[in-house]
């Protein structure tokens, strides 16, 4: 358990904290982010309680979680590689391979990412996701890491952008 704190903390270390950041290929920030993408949807829907029960967002089971559960767990090897790749090198990929810690990586992502979402936001993130539902939940997440990119260049260029976003530290084109 002291070993799974460690990994929490580490990956909870801000990017500037850790001496020469490596960063992550695209498909492996994409891997995280499929590993993440249920939970994320679950803890949304604990926030957006003012929407319709039947709402998307507001599911907590049935086929649209469960094709999203899927993927994260063919996602979670390559997401082990990736969180390995980012985290302090007393941290092996042995650890990473408990089986506590999937579920204690996502239990700290989730509401990181989801803490955001104001009450006022459901209907719109309702209406986002209902539209990329029926995408599968690979290009979903390539959705969503293309986005974060976009949107960490335009705040680099000094353009008005959410101010608070999830650093994924994907490598720049040319270094991988």
């Amino acid at each position: 358990m002291r070993r799974l704190a460690l990994l929490a903390a580490t990956l909870l270390l801000p990017a500037q904290a850790m001496a020469q950041t490596p960063c992550l290929t695209t498909s492996e920030a994409e891997a995280i982010t499929q590993v993440a993408l249920p939970d994320v949807i679950l803890e949304t829907g604990r926030i957006c309680t003012a929407l319709p029960a039947g709402s998307i967002v507001r599911q907590t089971s049935g086929a649209f979680l469960a094709k999203y559960q899927a993927e994260a767990d063919r996602a979670w090897p390559a997401a082990q590689g990736a969180i390995a790749k980012l985290s302090d090198p007393r941290v092996s990929l042995l650890l990473l391979q408990s089986e506590y810690a999937r579920p204690l990586i996502t239990a700290i992502l989730a509401p990181q990412i989801v803490g955001r979402v104001q009450p006022s936001d459901c209907p719109t993130i309702d209406r986002i996701v209902t539209l990329l539902a029926p995408l599968p939940p690979r290009n979903v997440a390539g959705v969503v890491v293309a986005g974060l990119q976009h949107l960490k260049a335009e705040k680099a260029r000094g353009k008005a952008v959410v101010a608070d976003l999830p650093d994924l530290p994907v490598c720049a084109a040319g270094r991988r």
